[in-house]
Formats: C-alpha cells, structure tokens, sequence
C-alpha cells in the first residue's frame, strides 16, 4: 500500500477545517467543503484519490501481518482471536450489547464476538442519547464488566473520538486493552460527536483524524509483551463530503497503522461492494441500525459484498425497549408481571445470568453455600 501524503494532495485539504453537514431544514447553508458533490458520490461506485510521492511510508508491524493469524487453534486471548478470525474465512458477527443481561444473552445465543456500543453503553449506563454525554470512564467500566463473562470472547468497543488529543487517545487504547477488549473503533467526528446515524454531524481535518490513529497504533505498540489490540479507524465523512473523501481518509488511516476500515452509513449494497473493492486488502467493517442510513444487510449479504465484520450496534437496547415497555405497559393495566415473565422464574432468570458456574465453583473449592439453591 502506497504511503500518502497528509498535507498534499490532489484534492483540496481540509487541514484545520471543521466541516459541519447543514441542518435538513436549511438547505441554502453553505459547506466549508465539499468533494464531487457528496450528494451524488452516494449514489455511485467511487474511487480512492492517490497520495502525492514524498508522503510517510505506510505503518507496518511485521508481528501482526495477518498471513501469523492464519494457523492453528484459537488463541484464549480475545485480541489474538479476532485477528486470527479476520484471517480467515468467514464473517465476524458482532451483536451490539448494552449491559451485562444483553451480554450474556449473546453469548448464550452462540455468538463468538461481541460489540459494545457507545450509542447503548451510554443510553443504558446514563440513560442518556449518544451525544457525546458519557466519558472514557463510564466506557471502560462497562468494557471491564463484559468482558470478565467470557474472557475468551473478543468484544469491539466504540471509542468515540478518542476521548480528547493524542494523549488521550493514547490513554483510551490502553485502558481498553487492560480492560480485555480486543479492538476499538476511533472517528473523525468532532470532540461534540453524535450517533453517525444523525444529521448535523461535524468531522475534522484529515490531518487529526491521522494523528489519533496513529495515537492510538503507537499506544498499541507499546504495551509491553507485544499487544494484538485491534485498530479500527471510522469515518463519518461520507454524509458531510461524500464517498470519495470517506474513502481517502480511510486510505490515509489504514497507512498509519488502521488494521481495520470502517465507513459509517454506507447507504447501499453497490457502495459496499465498491468500499471493499477500494480499501482491499484491509478488512471493512460494516454498520447495521434498523431504520438508520445503511440497509438491513443480512450477515450473508455483507459477507457477499465482502465486509468481514458486521455489528448491529442498538439490537439489545432497542428490543429491551420494546420488551420493558410491553412489560410495564402490562403491569399497569393488569396489576401483575405474570404475563410478560413468560414463566421465567427466579433461578430460571440467574441461571442465564451464570448461576451454574458460580454454584459448580463453590463446590468444587469445597464451599457449602450454594448446595441448595
């Protein structure tokens, strides 16, 4: 892969430019910047603009190229596990999870990969929208609680922006990584970011979307023993300048060191196809919300159109709405739970929540607390 250069091209710079999308019912605002007219790049295969010569030679960490992954059993360790799965053949499923419940749900579903949302980490942390409301704590605290339940599984945290400038994004890598997650997302959004699949979204210059990349790749590689952490570098830029923009930066993410690609809100199956087709060989991941900008792909049809990792970031919170609604709903107009328990009783509900290993445990250390339960 080509090295390319951050401050010239044959495209105009957005170097300290904070480009913002006008809000939908002002459509006469004009933006700071715009390639190819981003309207109609979303409508048609594009392609990558090419660097100018004389750029920093691409990263590249000899211990990590995939063709290490390719081989034997899967490692316990949960990073080392998801570059081996995204070695090889297959799709990487990731169900978004919101709390310890939708957790153990997923794992119990079969899932070998889970994704913990920002959008649901802060809406079921916080009760909050996903407007940049939680913090690097609040993030992390959840990552150390899902994590614990399978330390095997690897789980892909949203790291928003990176919490903050280079130190902070370094900060956030490490934490996670202590954490137990095997791969973070970081995004061009604004410090103010949003859920990318709302309008107004706002994103910064190439020039520091490269730099908390590559904050986040040396803070990676300097975790002693050797980290198999996962960098996924995400643009939001493909809604506020279009595809062609979205794919550069990602060229430029995956030069600094992004094991992974992800354009936000893909918005058809043509667009994938042609993302995959521009980022090769780095693996593209894919974003899929109910009722947001990019189809309900299925995970066959992503894998068809190449992506090698799914997520369905609001799957856990967006039906633990509808259930807890239907549920109080039920409560206030009967008087009683019994109908929305479905027959779950107690021990029922803490055997999904692990009750049996708890229980084996105690027996097997010689503790008597939990012989009748």
């Amino acid at each position: 892969m080509p090295g390319l250069d951050l401050f010239g091209s044959s495209t105009p710079s957005t170097a300290n430019t904070v480009v913002e999308v006008p809000a939908a019912e002002s459509t006469s605002a004009p933006v700071p910047f715009q390639v190819d007219e981003p309207e109609k790049a979303t409508e048609t295969a594009v392609s990558v603009p090419r660097g100018l010569a004389g750029g920093p030679a691409p990263y590249y960490n000899a211990r990590l190229d995939p063709k290490n992954f390719l081989e034997g059993p899967l490692s316990w360790n949960p990073a080392t596990r998801l570059r081996q799965m995204l070695a090889r053949p297959g799709i990487v499923v990731a169900p978004g999870i919101c709390d310890g419940i939708s957790a153990r749900c997923a794992l119990e579903a079969g899932f070998d990969c889970l994704y913990q949302s920002g959008a649901a980490t802060t809406a079921s942390r916080l009760g909050q929208p996903d407007l940049a409301i939680a913090t690097l704590n609040d993030f992390v605290q959840s990552a150390q609680m899902v994590c614990s339940l399978d330390p095997t599984c690897p789980v892909i945290a949203d790291a928003d922006t990176g919490f903050g400038g280079p130190a902070m994004v370094a900060r956030t890598v490490t934490q996670y990584a202590r954490a137990g997650v095997a791969a973070c997302h970081i995004e061009d959004q604004v410090q103010t970011k949003r859920c990318g699949h709302l309008l107004g979204k706002q994103v910064v210059s190439r020039e520091e979307f490269v730099t908390r990349i590559r904050a986040a790749v040396i803070a990676r590689d300097a975790i002693p023993g050797g980290s198999d952490f996962v960098i996924i570098g995400r643009t939001d830029s493909a809604q506020v300048l279009g595809m062609d923009e979205a794919l550069y930066r990602l060229k430029l993410a995956a030069d600094a060191g992004a094991d992974v690609c992800f354009i936000e809100g893909v918005k058809s199956a043509d667009l994938l196809k042609s993302t995959v087709a521009a980022l090769a060989p780095k693996p593209v991941l894919v974003n899929v919300i109910s009722g947001g900008l990019t189809p309900s792909f299925t995970t066959k049809e992503a894998e068809e159109y190449g992506a090698k990792i799914i997520i369905f970031s609001l799957v856990s919170c967006v039906a633990a709405v509808h259930g807890i609604r239907a549920a109080m709903a039920s409560l206030k107009k009967t008087g009683t739970d019994f109908t929305s328990a479905k027959g779950m009783d107690p021990k029922a509900f803490f055997e999904v929540m692990g009750l049996n290993s708890v229980v084996t445990l105690d027996a097997q250390a010689g503790g008597k607390a939990f012989e009748q339960v």
